[in-house]
């Protein structure tokens, strides 16, 4: 047997074996939709980040995140995650402020390449618009990481002993892991770990909500004000928007 035919039907039962253990233990609120398609009909999740408000030494929002979602942290940059993460970006232009502290997390992309570069199907978008790995069918080959445009994903490459809270799960070792706009919590009728926490500091700089309802939070801060996705010409139409950027 030549090379190129064992390479392409070693592939094909890898992806069959893969999505035959592994469809079972997909939870019934994580049905996934096709990954170009729009969702306009029920909720659509997403977030604006007003950056005039988000103070550069607040790392509320990150501590907040690492605590609900059991982000392993060893002390090392080469292995710690970062669901959420904050940089420094210098301005070109010299009438504007000099330094912006940005947070960076999943834009959970209306057009995600992560999920489409996925073999497996690991990665998929539900239909309230979170993008999510799945970390039993993940057969950690990190194209998802490769083909992420923003840098959101981070490999798990070392064991988390870590564990927090034990209302949700603990990190998994040998898969990459992103936001996932803690989707427990949604699930449960709560908002995501850093807006809550950004809200009881009176920050206020994360608003959180519907895109799809006129009335939410979210979609009337977009309405009143000029917000922009990073690198919106890619055209992945991301669902994490900023005033002030």
């Amino acid at each position: 047997m030549e090379r190129r035919e064992f390479l392409k039907k070693s592939g094909v039962l890898l992806a069959g074996t893969a999505c035959a253990c592994a469809l079972p233990l997909l939870p019934a609120a994580a049905k996934s939709i096709n990954v170009d398609s729009e969702n306009t009909a029920g909720k659509k999740w997403g977030m604006v980040i007003d950056l005039n408000k988000c103070a550069k030494d607040c790392n509320a929002c990150l501590d907040a995140c690492r605590k609900e979602n059991n982000v392993a942290m060893h002390g090392d940059k080469r292995w710690d995650i970062h669901l959420i993460r904050k940089v420094t970006l210098k301005r070109k232009h010299p009438a504007e402020s000099p330094e912006i502290s940005v947070p960076l997390l999943c834009n959970h992309c209306e057009r995600p390449p992560c999920a489409q570069a996925c073999p497996v199907k690991a990665t998929y978008k539900r239909e309230d618009g979170i993008v999510i790995v799945d970390h039993h069918r993940c057969i950690g080959c990190r194209y998802c990481m490769i083909s992420c445009p923003y840098n959101a994903r981070f490999f798990n490459y070392r064991e988390n002993h870590e564990w927090p809270n034990k209302d949700n799960t603990r990190s998994s070792h040998g898969v990459p892991e992103s936001c996932n706009f803690c989707a427990h919590r949604l699930d449960k009728g709560k908002k995501p770990a850093c807006v809550e926490a950004c809200e009881e500091i009176n920050a206020k700089a994360l608003i959180f909500g519907d895109l799809n309802d006129p009335g939410s939070d979210v979609s009337k801060v977009i309405a009143g004000n000029h917000v922009r996705g990073i690198r919106e010409d890619f055209g992945t139409k991301p669902k994490v928007l900023y005033i002030g950027l």
